[in-house]
């Protein structure tokens, strides 16, 4: 069996001396899809935020077998870790390519870079007529998949997604977890993704962690966890 492309044990955090993540055990596949589930403030953010060294952490990281538990931020990005954040955080005063030239900051590849460019768009069309509006200006859907299509310009081994339907319309949402299908099955991306709607999550994923007030509390093949009575009745809303 060949080792996952993420793997992490004993995870804690904290945020000064509070302490949000409680001994987490992980592990995200090369090119799998992998979901974290839980209540809001259940320590879904926090581990993502945990995974790309922006708050103290304790326990091991270990990606491709390579250690990055305490490494900085920005370290970790070039080792191939693209974060989209909750609330998008696409830069509002700079062009859409603008964006996406910034994601791919990390690299010299000229060529390549617009090449990449390129695919991006042909992922996001409505991108694409929008290459010289300032961001600020786009829609909320528009802006999530600029905020991925900046990530994907990092060419990442794995893409870290909070909450990436958060206050989108249903068709838009649709569309987006259809391009992230897409993406998985195309590229080989892989994946791990905090979402609210549960069902949409699920839906994608190979594997669900399930995690109560910063500790894990159930895991499993998505499938499996989907179909469990008290997960469907806690996050599932049937």
């Amino acid at each position: 069996m060949s080792e996952p492309l993420l793997k992490v044990t004993g995870l804690t955090a904290w945020y000064g001396r509070i302490q949000a993540l409680y001994g987490l055990d992980f592990e995200v596949p090369e090119k799998g899809v992998v979901t974290l589930l839980g209540a809001n403030g259940a320590g879904k953010t926090t581990t993502l935020r945990a995974l790309c060294g922006m708050i103290q952490t304790g326990g091991d990281i270990l990606l491709g077998g390579q250690p990055i538990g305490g490494m900085a931020t920005e370290d970790i990005v070039r080792l191939g870790i693209a974060h989209v954040p909750e609330g998008r955080g696409t830069f509002t005063a700079m062009t859409v390519e603008e964006n996406l030239q910034l994601g791919a900051m990390t690299r010299g590849d000229t060529r390549a870079i617009a090449e990449d460019i390129d695919r991006t768009y042909a992922y996001f069309p409505r991108l694409a007529e929008r290459r010289s509006q300032q961001a600020g200006t786009l829609s909320g859907g528009e802006q999530q998949m600029l905020a991925i299509s900046r990530a994907l310009m990092l060419r990442p081994r794995l893409m870290l997604l909070d909450e990436p339907s958060f206050g989108l319309a249903p068709l838009i949402v649709e569309e987006l977890f259809s391009i992230l299908s897409d993406l998985k099955d195309k590229e080989g991306l892989a994946m791990l993704i905090v979402e609210q709607n549960a069902a949409l999550a699920l839906e994608i994923a190979e594997d669900a962690y399930l995690i109560e007030t910063g500790r894990l509390v159930m895991s499993g093949p998505a499938q499996q966890i989907g179909s469990d009575e008290n997960v469907r009745r806690a996050y599932l809303g049937y």
